[in-house]
């Protein structure tokens, strides 16, 4: 591709912000809108000095740009999206264009997932950045839904063949309203978790699986696909699958068993066992055994593909997690504030279960913005209950635009707060980030850990919290 003006419609979205910065590297000129910008890619954008234009505006395409990428959170009636299809200039997806400028002739490496994969994706590029410093030809180009601390961004661009990315199975524009993962014709692929999610583009479970199955059905004989052993749905995704299929997990039959899973605080240590031969132990500067789980499938893909064991061990030992993946944004007062994504019943689960053991004597927060599309709506009432059951204090705010919502469809979070106290559990329903700020300030004592969960930027939370309990303090002192 000749160097252009690209212009990206929805750039502070985490896969649009990482493309940005491809596209940069390979010398376009760089140009986008959004609608409203928060970190963390707000604050990569900036770092590239690629200006974010707000609010969207048809202004914004003047003069015209050679090329428009369309955010797949775009829809009909968005001004910008309109000044393109009015003036006709030349526009594409994300996913599109990342196959066509990027992955020919490279070998894809594609995590994909219900949950765990940008945190397996990062952990897998990062094995191959290690692994680089002895074997340079497995120097890796990446694009990650997040950002990674051993890299301090989201991408990066290589001229060696591996090309690892964030297999996404959310649809691709308001032109294609097929999965992003389908353009990335994998030959090697990770599956971590199947489950029903994205409520707002697939009917039910059954259409979700069959997202997954076709994806499966991409990867070429000689290639493999690396799928966890602890879920049905996984099962049911690879059974048909043309290539080697090895399994992952605590199953005594899987190609790469997990066994002897110790946790040390912050810190997880386990065995791995390949086709019934000690491999290798693995250990882990994070806290939580899905995370052992998704660093073995990134061992187990990266091995297979020729990485040595020692790099992967090092990197592993080294590796530095994602911001919003178990992120501690603030420790004051003796009271430790986490950010983390999660926005599903299941990632909630799994994120008070490892904050449970990595804190076992503190009390326990969950601060939950329903905001995904999913938890929404009424679907996951029952699991969300179940879920957050694992803290010791619970917090809710009010539906994220609940009026999006059909009213038959939509959650009522004064039910989730019913429910758990019902089970035992003190639970209260606040409206917004700041009555959850001043109400929870004066009873939060030092010990206490506070896990705020949420996929957006739950209204400045993350900095207001911190100030409060700063405010707090010097008043006592």
């Amino acid at each position: 591709m000749q160097k252009k003006h690209i212009h990206l419609i929805g750039i502070c979205g985490t896969a649009m912000a990482s493309l940005a910065g491809l596209l940069q590297l390979k010398g376009h000129r760089v140009t986008g809108s959004d609608q409203a910008a928060y970190p963390p890619m707000s604050d990569l954008l900036r770092s590239l000095n690629i200006a974010v234009a707000e609010p969207f505006s048809a202004e914004n395409l003047k003069p015209h740009p050679d090329l428009v990428i369309i955010g797949n959170a775009m829809s009909r009636g968005n001004v910008e999206l309109e000044y393109v299809l009015d003036q006709r200039i030349p526009f594409t997806s994300l996913a599109e264009l990342i196959h066509a400028e990027f992955l020919t002739g490279r070998e894809s490496l594609v995590v994909a997932g219900t949950h765990g994969k940008t945190t397996t994706t990062s952990m897998l590029a990062w094995i191959y950045v290690v692994a680089s410093r002895t074997q340079p030809e497995l120097a890796p180009s990446f694009l990650i839904g997040g950002v990674a601390e051993n890299f301090k961004t989201s991408f990066h661009l290589r001229e060696s063949r591996p090309f690892i990315l964030e297999g996404d199975e959310y649809d691709t524009a308001f032109f294609d309203k097929g999965p992003k993962f389908m353009h990335y014709f994998p030959d090697a692929l990770i599956l971590t978790h199947v489950e029903f999610d994205h409520a707002d583009i697939y009917r039910d479970l059954d259409q979700v699986k069959t997202a997954f199955k076709r994806l499966v059905n991409l990867v070429p004989q000689r290639g493999r696909v690396v799928a966890y052993d602890g879920a049905p749905n996984v099962s049911e995704c690879v059974s048909h699958a043309l290539c080697v299929v090895e399994r992952y997990g605590f199953a005594t039959d899987s190609a790469w068993r997990v066994s002897h899973m110790e946790f040390h605080g912050g810190r997880t240590t386990w065995k791995v066992f390949r086709k019934g031969e000690f491999w290798a132990e693995l250990a882990l500067p994070m806290a939580g055994e899905h995370n052992a789980l998704n660093a073995t499938a990134a061992a187990a893909l990266a091995a297979g593909q020729g990485v040595a064991r020692s790099a992967i061990q090092e990197a592993l030992a080294t590796f530095e997690s994602v911001k919003r993946r178990l992120e501690v944004r603030a420790v004051v007062d003796g009271v430790t504030i986490i950010d983390d994504f999660a926005h599903h019943p299941t990632a909630i689960r799994e994120t008070l279960k490892a904050l449970r053991g990595a804190h076992p004597e503190a009390r326990l927060w969950a601060v939950l913005e329903p905001r995904s599309n999913t938890l929404r709506r009424n679907i996951f009432e029952r699991e969300l209950i179940e879920s957050l059951s694992l803290a010791d204090r619970v917090v809710l705010a009010g539906v994220f635009k609940q009026e999006s919502i059909p009213e038959g469809e939509r959650l009522h979070p004064e039910t989730v707060v019913k429910g758990l106290k019902q089970a035992g559990k003190e639970a209260a329903l606040l409206p917004n980030a700041d009555a959850i700020v001043e109400t929870i300030a004066p009873e939060l004592r030092a010990g206490d850990v506070v896990a705020i969960l949420s996929n957006g930027g739950f209204d400045g939370i993350y900095e207001k919290l911190p100030r409060r309990l700063e405010q707090r303090s010097l008043v006592r002192s």
